[in-house]
């Protein structure tokens, strides 16, 4: 049964889909223009896809503008909050991740000028990158692809355990390429071992192997290496114990709440961040221990949207069914209608 029953789509965006060499054709969408909007694709190989644009209110698009593509048809990884982990049938090629950039640009910026002061471009909406080198293939092409200054890549990683070759290479790209102009984050969520294998059950580095190889990334004028906790309930952040490995020199420490997923509450796991809440004793104690500490919380309106990590808006449209302070908004082909016909 097909998964979608799609109306047709507006002129202009039948135009882009049969713009020469892109293999993904856009279906439909949810969101907001001035917050963010997720889209739904099909590639030529017929499998569903999503990719996210967003802004960051009340920042303008010229000042930054963030792209969060998928490098995955779902992933493997299984991470217990994530809706996207559920189900894995491959890896996207090289041409399907830049199609999904080259829609949004086109559809922003024809002429594939990005006058954005910040435009970010994260491999984070499905799939964990470091499984799909593809990835490696796409961040050497961007610069040359697109006339975009202001490109500053991401990539969000748990950093599994045999894609040491991936990591090797990506240095490589940084350093030939993106010096100074590249945000690498790793998916750390608590200090504690058997914590963090219950949240993320694939085989990963530990946290001597992810401190060892962000000395190695950090030169002279880069971003600082992200080290990202999504705070559940349950689930501890020891400043000692990031102390001792990761020096507040080389490593920054960002905290966002664990977004409304399906997975999550099959899970049983609660935030300990919510939106207009306190900031709490965790980012207090990360900044006495010296660490720059973002606390992350975005629009609320992104949750109900669907465009946070963790969230997949398929798996939303499958189930059928709601979930408190997530995936409210209808989808919305291009033509114009709206509908939730998604089996």
């Amino acid at each position: 049964m097909a998964l979608y029953k799609w109306r047709p789509l507006n002129v202009r965006c039948e135009a882009l889909n049969e713009r020469k060499g892109s293999t993904v054709k856009v279906l439909a969408k949810a969101g907001r223009d001035d917050i963010a909007t997720v889209y739904l694709a099909e590639t030529e190989r017929g499998r569903r896809i999503e990719f996210v644009e967003s802004v960051q209110p009340p920042i303008p698009r010229g000042k930054k503008w963030v792209l969060l593509l998928s490098t995955l048809y779902g992933c493997p990884g299984g991470c217990r909050f994530c809706d996207a982990g559920t189900f894995y049938k491959g890896k996207l090629s090289r041409e399907e991740i830049l199609s999904q950039v080259d829609f949004l640009v086109d559809w922003r910026f024809p002429d594939r000028r990005i006058p954005v002061e910040k435009f970010k471009v994260q491999f984070a909406r499905v799939g964990e990158p470091a499984f799909n080198p593809a990835v490696l293939d796409v961040l050497e092409e961007l610069p040359s692809r697109y006339d975009a200054p202001g490109l500053m890549p991401a990539v969000s990683t748990v950093a599994p355990l045999g894609a040491g070759d991936f990591f090797e290479r990506l240095l490589g790209i940084k350093r030939r390429i993106y010096g100074g102009r590249f945000q690498l984050q790793f998916s750390v969520h608590t200090t504690d071992p058997a914590r963090r294998d219950w949240l993320m059950p694939l085989a990963k580095w530990d946290l001597d192997e992810i401190a060892a190889y962000g000395k190695r990334w950090f030169e002279a004028g880069d971003r600082k290496v992200t080290l990202n906790f999504a705070l559940a309930e349950g689930m501890p952040v020891d400043p000692g114990e990031l102390l001792g490995r990761f020096s507040p020199e080389t490593f920054l420490v960002k905290i966002t709440p664990v977004n409304p997923t399906f997975h999550a509450r099959r899970s049983c796991i609660e935030s300990q961040v919510v939106p207009g809440g306190p900031e709490g004793d965790t980012a207090r104690a990360l900044r006495a221990a010296g660490y720059e500490t973002i606390v992350s919380i975005g629009e609320p309106e992104e949750s109900l949207i669907g465009s946070n990590c963790g969230q997949y808006l398929a798996a939303s449209l499958a189930a059928g069914e709601p979930i408190a302070g997530g995936y409210t908004y209808e989808m919305q082909a291009l033509g114009g209608s709206r509908h939730r016909d998604y089996r």
